[in-house]
């Protein structure tokens, strides 16, 4: 009983500092965003001497944040609905449809997982410009949904793997189609697994910034992660201000772990056991 409680002890030191050294970059942001710029340099990790919340303000209408923020619900919102549709069909066909190129299918999208997007920069960049998608918010949705469906079909293929196979036989005895067996049975049963799967495209996205900085240069459609370089310049860097808006950009995700921690969890164990 000793040993077990010494151990506990240890497993609780060791996640107490593990969130010290997660949570302490985020204070430490928090109270430099609220310093000036000269305070910066001289106290970089003591407590601001007067709080300046005009840096948010400033941040706020300077980097366009509010049009930005905008930008980035659309695109992550519209690349969530469509990797979730087409990625749950796809995951249900692959796990309950006895066809013949089944496993070959999830051998394709798994090689999806392994392509890193600079590979595709270029070749995406060169078509999309020739077809007129360059600088426009379609041109985002579409990489976006298509590097969120590997992970989404994965996940929820192990939940529709672990459906009772009676369930299924039962519901075309009595006389369901396939499609009513999807709709009625396998979406509602899977619901963790879409919600997890839903969280994880939409953080992804939403800090996305490589392709966005390519696809996008009009200042009125740049998406959150891309505004926030406004404020780095060649010569200065207004550090109070880049700051500040960098809280509010990752605000919401926070936000959504502190909710649904407990679910992204449960769902991730769930759908990664098979069998």
């Amino acid at each position: 009983m000793k040993k077990i409680s010494i151990a506990k002890i240890a497993i609780y030191i060791f996640l107490i500092l593990l969130a010290f050294i997660y949570l302490a970059p985020l204070v430490w942001m928090l109270f430099v965003s609220v310093k000036d710029n000269a305070e910066i340099f001289t106290s970089p990790f003591a407590l601001p001497q007067q709080i300046q919340w005009e840096n948010y303000a400033f941040a706020w209408t300077a980097g366009y944040l509010g049009r930005a923020t905008l930008n980035s619900a659309i695109v992550c919102v519209t690349t969530l609905i469509l990797s979730m549709v087409i990625g749950s069909m796809a995951a249900f066909a692959i796990a309950r449809l006895r066809w013949k190129f089944a496993r070959l299918m999830m051998t394709y999208f798994m090689i999806g997982m392994m392509i890193p997007v600079h590979c595709v920069l270029i070749p995406l960049f060169k078509t999309f410009s020739g077809i007129g998608m360059y600088n426009s918010l379609t041109g985002l949705i579409i990489p976006y949904t298509t590097f969120s469906l590997p992970i989404t079909i994965f996940i929820m293929t192990g939940f529709f793997e672990n459906m009772p196979r009676e369930l299924f036989e039962a519901a075309c005895i009595d006389g369901c189609s396939i499609y009513r067996c999807f709709l009625s049975i396998a979406v509602p049963l899977s619901k963790t697994g879409l919600f997890v799967t839903g969280l994880m495209s939409f953080v992804a996205n939403w800090n996305e910034l490589l392709l966005a900085m390519v696809f996008i240069s009009d200042d009125m459609k740049k998406t959150l992660p891309v505004s926030l370089s406004k404020f780095v310049g060649p010569y200065n860097t207004n550090y109070v201000q880049m700051f500040a808006a960098i809280i509010i950009a990752i605000v919401p995700t926070i936000v959504v772990y502190c909710c649904f921690s407990n679910q992204i969890v449960d769902g991730l164990t769930a759908g990664a056991v098979k069998g």
